[in-house]
């Protein structure tokens, strides 16, 4: 029978332990949150560090059992907390029972790019700062080594890494160990401000990393690169539905969703060729995007695109606090980056420490260049800033204590956050922000984007049937290949950026598709509350209710929302 006595904890209380017992595993997540004590270690990514973690997560779900029947667990934040970590922690373990955790290899979700965003997070304004550095850095080999160990591990087994994956990881590291191009060692030129007294140490850690991570990339190409040659770059439905439920937080009808990405594509479609209409009558909205590249609006310099991102998300903050959104001044901050080389070509955003110490970041990869149309920018900063990400991380930070650390932080699932950031671009449309067509076509080719990932996400993994209505391909079976042209024929992104996002398609399956319809659940549940208020219907209101509610899986998100 479970414990029931006094000493028993509640949900959120299981939860939040659960943090802590996280976070002495896994470093990395405390550097995320702020938690003291992170700066020095790395994680374990070696079989037996998994099991270690799995573990865990076994032990949380026996006390969340307990707790669950405690009096008081019945309430609705216990049981909105107790539900998501089931949820999240069943998911997971899932994943690693099916040996997911031994063939990790991706152009942007792996160990070994974990381990290099940790230090884009550490702070160097004082001596000790850099002290912590050094001693990350002399942390690198061994924790290198043990995802080494892991991948092993699955090539033993048979469980490997698609070719495609492989085949750009080791060209990543290549550019991170200053092999390639006429740049020195990543690690090297993370010491470079550090303090004289210093100097003689960062140089040698910032060796050892990097001499770390050579050998890791030698043995990626000559030892497992040969056998994953071998391997599908696929995974097919039944590793797809495991993955969907990591994600998205639910089991899909994914016959269903594939035919939903299609109806979006044709609505999207017929809105690009009237948008684009207004810039260039009678031509294609593809080859509009590729004219406003030249003859649009362009930022020129990385400094000069960074401090023109910043703007418009302060410009965002304070043309939506108080109309659409009330914001706390800790949530008013936020900051726009330069992403490190050699990542992948999507930009991205890192929520701020628990005591918002550092605030939430907006990342842009440049990839090289120095020339920045902002048809692409617009709707991508509403997304990855404000009000996107960074107005619902932030929050949940700001919330955390009437909600768990837990819901607040660690226990995020896909469909939810990019399915509220994606609402947020389309929000800025409705809210009258994307009238300029250069602008406005943008921001609908980024939405067509969403729209095709689901469509080539389910079907390149899934090896579905072109539709007979598709302007492309119609009754042909997907492929990688068919896909990455698909998805440069119907968008605007330079070559290099369509590569990028098909290779991460493939090595993160079911992640893409958490965009498109984590935002229908954000509608549909919009619409079922404004049709239960009536003319009552407070937006600025819901807005606030719905990003307190902290982390939920797409099975929930669209209940809870229509509650409000």
């Amino acid at each position: 029978m479970p414990n029931t006595t006094s000493t028993s904890p509640l949900p959120r209380a299981v939860a939040d332990a659960y943090v802590d017992a996280l976070v002495a595993l896994d470093p990395v997540t405390g550097t995320y949150l702020g938690v003291p004590g992170s700066a020095r270690r790395l994680p374990d990514y070696s079989p037996a560090g998994a099991q270690a973690l799995a573990d865990l997560a076994t032990d949380t779900l026996a006390r969340l059992t307990e707790a669950e029947a405690r009096p008081g667990a019945d309430s609705e934040a216990e049981r909105r907390c107790a539900r998501l970590l089931r949820e999240r922690l069943e998911a997971e373990l899932a994943v690693h029972a099916a040996g997911e955790h031994l063939r990790t290899v991706s152009n942007i979700n792996s160990p070994a790019h974990s381990i290099r965003e940790a230090f884009t997070l550490m702070p160097t304004g004082t001596t000790a700062d850099y002290a912590d550095l050094a001693a990350r850095l002399r942390a690198v080999p061994a924790a290198i080594d043990s995802y080494r160990q892991s991948l092993a591990e699955g090539l033993s087994r048979g469980l490997l890494g698609g070719p495609w994956q492989v085949r750009t990881v080791v060209e990543q590291v290549t550019e991170w160990v200053g092999e390639s191009g006429t740049k020195g060692s990543w690690f090297a030129a993370l010491t470079e401000g550090g303090p004289a007294e210093l100097r003689a140490e960062l140089d040698a850690a910032a060796a050892e990393a990097t001499a770390a991570y050579a050998a890791f990339r030698d043995w990626l190409r000559d030892t497992y690169a040969p056998a994953a040659e071998g391997a599908p770059d696929t995974v097919g439905r039944e590793r797809y539905a495991l993955w969907t439920r990591y994600w998205l937080g639910a089991d899909l009808d994914l016959d269903e969703a594939y035919a939903y990405g299609w109806s979006e594509f044709h609505r999207l479609h017929a809105e690009m060729v009237a948008e684009a209409g207004k810039i260039l009558p009678d031509t294609d909205p593809w080859a509009v995007l590729r004219h406003l590249e030249d003859h649009g609006t362009v930022i020129e310099g990385e400094a000069e695109v960074r401090d023109w991102l910043q703007a418009l998300m302060d410009e965002a903050i304070e043309a939506l606090d108080g109309t659409h959104f009330d914001l706390a001044e800790p949530v008013r901050k936020v900051e726009a980056w330069i992403a490190p080389p050699g990542g992948a070509a999507a930009p991205y955003y890192t929520a701020p420490t628990e005591d918002f110490s550092r605030p939430g970041r907006t990342w842009l990869p440049t990839q090289g260049r120095t020339s920045f149309p902002v048809f692409n920018l617009v709707s991508t900063w509403y997304h990855e800033g404000v009000p996107g990400h960074h107005l619902q991380l932030a929050q949940w930070v700001h919330v955390a204590a009437s909600l768990s650390r837990y819901q607040a932080t660690v226990g995020h699932v896909s469909a939810n956050i990019e399915g509220w950031a994606l609402y947020a671009e389309r929000l800025m449309d409705e809210l009258g922000f994307l009238t300029d067509p250069e602008r406005r076509l943008g921001h609908l080719d980024e939405q067509m984007m969403r729209a095709i990932r689901v469509i080539i996400d389910i079907g390149m993994h899934l090896e579905l049937e072109i539709p007979a209505d598709s302007p492309f391909h119609p009754g042909e079976r997907w492929t990688p290949q068919l896909a990455h042209e698909f998805l440069a024929r119907h968008n605007g992104s330079p070559a290099e950026v369509i590569e990028s996002e098909l290779i991460r398609y493939l090595g993160m399956p079911a992640q893409a598709i958490s965009y498109k319809l984590g935002e229908r659940a954000w509608l549909r549940g919009r619409a079922t509350a404004r049709a239960a208020h009536g003319d009552s219907f407070d937006l600025k209101a819901w807005h606030m209710a719905a990003l307190s509610l902290g982390s939920l899986g797409l099975d929930d998100l669209e209940a809870e929302l229509s509650r409000l």
